[in-house]
């Protein structure tokens, strides 16, 4: 089931969402990027410092990364999709 994900006010169609942690939240989720978008995805996630929102499960917190993977490394050809995973973890 897709769900948003909200990353610094960037919003994300997300599949296979898990939350888990009480005082320190840790979320996981996939996530497609395409030709189009690979520029804007990827400057943001060099930040590796997000506000995070998952409003389908009134979630919001600070939050860094803490596992990251793509299934390819060359979105820039037009046409490209790449399929991301994608860890953050609640900042202490």
């Amino acid at each position: 089931m897709e769900q948003t994900i909200i990353i610094n006010d960037m919003a994300l169609n997300a599949t296979n969402v898990q939350v888990e942690g009480q005082a320190r939240k840790t979320l996981r989720f996939d996530f497609q990027v395409t030709h189009d978008m690979y520029h804007d995805v990827t400057t943001l996630l060099y930040a590796n410092d997000f506000v995070v929102k998952v409003p389908a499960k009134s979630l919001e917190f600070s939050a860094v990364i803490t596992n990251y993977s793509t299934s390819i490394t060359n979105l820039y050809e037009p046409g490209a999709v790449g399929d991301f995973r994608l860890e953050l973890t609640e900042k202490e």
